[in-house]
């Protein structure tokens, strides 16, 4: 959609959606500083083709002020991405452009090419959102309203662009707090060792109810999505007396719905996906249980270490391990840390496909990588003097990232 714009000023964002006023909340300067424009191209590939990118430009006028980039954040970080949207697009539209967007120089981007984020998903998906929102804008080098999105249709798709270098960074979903883990994330860590965990993000999901423009509730008879959608929303749908349909993606189920004007169907959805395809949210946080309890887990991926957050800002370290002796020493393992006084925030755990299966006696034992964020930067003395206890217990050993956390 072409709208008046300044000569200077030059914008591509998906089909219209608030992606400049995300971004700006991710990437923009600090404080005082004015950000006038953004710069974003949004690419769909799939990971038999991650080469193919097609790219949705549109132009976008009005007017700017000096980024409120700090309190943009925290509304990203604790109360999810559209609020910070719809926050930033009523203040970028009361005041007049600046000059020009910010330098940007990524990392290994000399000639100030914009930073690459590949995610899982399509467009119109969580892991869209999550991957406009995932980077603070005090990292400096990503301090720029630039971006390039690559979605992924496939869930080993945001990782072949990160070791392809399709990508400077990956966004990739590992757990939901209604549903548990992602394991499929956790093997491709194992799978991949040059990469790093950069960072992390939490945000609260937020089903919705959509249909066409026009649609009424008494007209529905079927709901599509997600099996995990619905299942997050079933007792809602079931009071509505709808059928229900599981479909392999909810975004593909709103294109489909929009693109075939099917009035008599509604899709469990996200909110972006309506902006994207043009839907009538007819009831947001549709789900069943109460909102703020549906929280989805991401982490940021770089081939590189990357920043680990400003001075006093609390760090956590992500390590991966075997155990010589199997299961029956993890309780060592985590004394290891917390014997030191270091918190241990999660533990998983995940076949050793490496070794798959050992004889202890004659008999066969199961072999497991396990996973732990411990509180800390892994150069704190505590820390580290844990992960060195660590491999006096374990096959291997591997720091799979330091990062910020909230």
């Amino acid at each position: 959609m072409a709208l008046r714009t300044p000569p200077s000023i030059r914008v591509m964002v998906p089909k219209g959606y608030g992606f400049l006023a995300v971004s700006m909340a991710a990437f923009g300067p600090s404080g005082g500083r004015r950000c006038s424009a953004a710069n974003l191209v949004m690419c769909s590939i799939s990971s038999s083709s991650l080469d193919k990118r097609q790219e949705h430009e549109t132009r976008k006028g009005g007017r700017a002020t000096s980024c409120p980039v700090q309190d943009a954040e925290e509304i990203a970080a604790r109360f999810g991405f559209e609020m910070a949207a719809a926050g930033l697009e009523r203040l970028y539209g009361e005041h007049e452009h600046g000059d020009g967007p910010p330098a940007f120089s990524g990392p290994g981007s000399p000639d100030r090419r914009p930073l690459r984020v590949a995610y899982q998903g399509v467009r119109g998906s969580y892991s869209q959102e999550a991957a406009a929102a995932a980077f603070p804008s005090s990292a400096a080098a990503e301090d720029s309203c630039r971006l390039s999105f690559l979605a992924c249709s496939h869930m080993e798709g945001a990782f072949t662009a990160l070791e392809d270098g399709s990508a400077d960074r990956a966004v990739v979903p590992m757990e939901n707090s209604l549903d548990g883990p992602i394991y499929r994330n956790f093997d491709l860590l194992i799978r991949h060792p040059g990469f790093r965990i950069v960072g992390e993000l939490l945000l609260p999901v937020d089903h919705c109810l959509l249909a066409l423009p026009g649609a009424t509730r008494s007209a529905l008879r079927r709901v599509v999505s997600h099996p995990q959608a619905l299942a997050h929303c079933r007792e809602r749908v079931q009071h509505l007396g709808l059928e229900f349909e599981e479909v392999a993606n909810a975004a593909f189920a709103a294109e489909m719905v929009a693109a075939e004007g099917i009035r008599d169907t509604a899709v469990i959805g996200s909110k972006i996906a309506a902006k994207e395809f043009g839907l009538l949210v007819m009831e947001r946080n549709f789900q069943d249980q109460p909102a703020g309890a549906n929280m989805n887990r991401f982490l940021q991926l770089a081939m590189d270490s990357g920043p680990v957050g400003g001075e006093g800002q609390r760090r956590k370290t992500t390590v991966a391990f075997s155990l010589e002796k199997g299961p029956s020493d993890l309780f060592r393992a985590l004394w290891a840390f917390e014997g030191l006084g270091v918190q241990v925030s999660r533990v998983n755990h995940r076949p050793d496909r490496a070794k798959p299966v050992r004889l202890v006696e004659k008999t066969a034992r199961m072999n497991y990588v396990f996973f732990l964020d411990v509180e800390g930067a892994e150069w704190d003395h505590r820390v580290k003097s844990g992960i060195e206890r660590l491999h006096e217990l374990a096959g291997f050993v591997r720091v799979l990232g330091c990062y910020a956390c909230k």
